[in-house]
């Protein structure tokens, strides 16, 4: 044991010894290339300084609009995320188009981010940047409904139109709450879903339900389906169809647009 802790000292000391000889004379390690993590940036010594954002988490404008376009055009980025906003979707779609160019995935757009992006794109075109809402029996569905997925929801024809991407998939009627039990109208997402739902307020069932605002859902009516439009609901909106909104709720998820509007 005694002479482990001998070996230990002596070893220690040598070491020391070689590099206090090293600072004495002036030499300092340097590192190789192969050490250094190194990106298509300017640096400072070993340290990158990493490069002005242009467009970042949190920034908006016309200007991220056509970023998310042109990320649109090489389907790094889904329409329902094409809006004025960089947010979580925007960035990922960012990080994505980075590591396909060998870029540092920054998750935000630098001028040399921008630069390759450009290369490889071309400018959005207006219908790019803001799609035409769909037009059905003539009329224009909500411009809300154009990106996306959406249920788009009209009052004034008691539709609801199931959209992707600005394309009608499915259409059924529906009709709403009574004056005093109003449908909201307004832009909304679907919070939750519930297959066998029973309203605890009324003691209904509702199933298939929806909710897009409080206690407000899409949900199919058997009384819907029995009376029509002698009746209404509480404020949900009412499908008489039970094929089509069995297929619907397994189309739709948490998260989806909710658009009630009158045209």
């Amino acid at each position: 044991m005694r002479g482990l802790i001998i070996r230990k000292l002596l070893s220690g000391l040598v070491v020391g010894g070689v590099v206090a000889a090293l600072l004495s004379s002036g030499t300092t390690a340097t590192a190789t290339p192969q050490d250094l993590k190194t990106v298509p940036f300017e640096v400072s010594g070993e340290l990158p300084i990493y490069p002005k954002a242009l467009w970042k988490n949190g920034s908006s404008g016309t200007s991220v609009r056509k970023v998310e376009a042109r990320l649109v055009q090489l389907k790094l980025l889904e329409k329902r995320y094409l809006d004025d906003d960089f947010g979580t979707m925007t960035r990922s779609a960012v990080k994505k188009f980075q590591k396909s160019k060998d870029i540092p995935q920054l998750g935000y757009v630098d001028q040399y981010t921008w630069d390759q992006l450009t290369k490889v794109t071309h400018e959005p075109t207006q219908a790019e940047l803001y799609p035409p809402a769909p037009v059905v029996d003539g009329k224009k569905l909500d411009a809300r409904c154009a990106t996306g997925v959406a249920l788009c929801i009209d009052k004034t024809t008691r539709k609801l139109r199931y959209v992707v991407d600005g394309v009608v998939k499915m259409q059924m009627d529906v009709r709403f709450g009574a004056v005093k039990t109003a449908t909201r109208e307004g832009g909304f997402t679907v919070g939750w879903k519930s297959r066998n739902h029973v309203s605890k307020l009324y003691d209904s069932k509702m199933p298939y339900a929806m909710f897009f605002s409080g206690g407000q859902a899409v949900h199919y009516s058997s009384d819907f389906a029995a009376r029509g439009y002698n009746g209404a609901s509480h404020g949900c909106v009412n499908v008489r169809d039970l094929a089509k909104i069995k297929v619907l709720f397994d189309q739709v998820n948490v998260g989806d647009k909710v658009i009630v509007y009158r045209s």
